[in-house]
């Protein structure tokens, strides 16, 4: 197996009291569905949300959560009936991949980075991110916090960005972040480009502005025959390995956006998810498969709260 077998750093993940939602991901099934929404990049602009409800917008109210002691960040909370029937949403039922709702992964995945950066296995200080299947973007905006040159985020759909993501950068990267105003024209004192783009896995490279251009062949053995590519130097993923059929798809995108020979991965996740199919075992499986990258275990959960979750840590070979 790709993954490393000296034991990982302990260090603990749970937060008391902190509160999740809950919510269901996209259907396991493979029946037919709507072919997926354009990819598209999606302007601060266009913004799909108020303080007050109004018929073109969905209402969106920031809260306080507590990630740790030392770190508060805000989360936005909107109704998911409200965006369903906003005019125009991409969201169409048996697609929506669950981004309206804040999963325990993405706490995870900021307290293994706070870690990372403490033991100085990590430095985000004018480094490119990319946030994959990004939903509320906590973990990316936390990289915003600490000095990251770009941050884009990554969801399969829009109306997420335009109704959640959007407002949630704005809501804490707001110099009046204790009393957060959604406008369009927030000031901010972080001076990262911050930008965002909706579209399936399979096709979203062709816009992030720093994939890799060049084809790369997947074996280890031909990695001294190719350039070095320029592209993201840390990609970040929360819950994103739940679905066995898109599995192929992330792994490929991950080859297509990572800056080489140094960048690196983190992904968030639970080791199974029942009911759907796929988990942190699964994705390592097509890892391994494809043999160019080491995958390292820096952290586990099982609390007996929930189901064990798990962050992994990838990196060329």
């Amino acid at each position: 197996m790709a993954a490393n077998s000296e034991k990982f750093p302990s260090f603990s993940l749970s937060t008391p009291n902190t509160q999740f939602d809950v919510g269901v991901f996209g259907s396991s099934t493979d029946e037919a569905l709507p072919p997926p929404p354009p990819c598209v990049e999606v302007f601060v602009s266009e913004m799909s949300v108020s303080s007050a409800s109004l018929s073109s917008t969905a209402k969106y109210t920031a809260e306080t959560v507590n990630v740790d002691a030392d770190l508060t960040l805000l989360k936005g909370r909107v109704s998911t009936q409200e965006v369903f029937t906003l005019a125009n949403s991409d969201l169409v039922p048996g697609k929506y991949e669950g981004g309206l709702k804040l999963w325990e992964g993405s706490f995870d995945l900021i307290k293994t980075l706070q870690s990372e950066i403490k033991d100085g296995e990590l430095c985000v200080k004018g480094k490119r991110i990319l946030e994959l299947g990004c939903g509320h973007g906590l973990p990316g905006i936390f990289t915003c916090l600490e000095g990251a040159a770009v941050v884009h985020l990554q969801d399969f759909n829009a109306e997420v960005l335009r109704c959640l993501t959007i407002p949630n950068v704005s809501a804490n990267l707001s110099k009046e972040s204790q009393q957060p105003s959604v406008t369009n024209e927030t000031e901010t004192n972080i001076q990262a480009d911050v930008r965002y783009f909706a579209g399936d896995w399979s096709e979203i490279h062709q816009l992030l502005p720093y994939a890799c251009k060049t084809e790369y062949q997947l074996s280890p053995n031909l990695r001294d025959e190719q350039e070095s590519c320029d592209g993201y130097d840390v990609i970040l993923m929360a819950e994103t390995v739940y679905s066995i059929s898109s599995l192929k798809n992330l792994y490929e995108l991950m080859q297509k956006c990572l800056s080489r020979p140094n960048g690196i991965v983190y992904l968030a996740a639970k080791k199974h998810y029942f009911g759907v199919g796929g988990g942190t075992r699964q994705f390592l499986s097509v890892v391994e498969r494809e043999g160019a990258m080491a995958a390292k275990m820096i952290a586990e959960v099982a609390n007996g709260s929930s189901n064990v979750r798990e962050v992994w840590k990838f990196s060329f070979k």
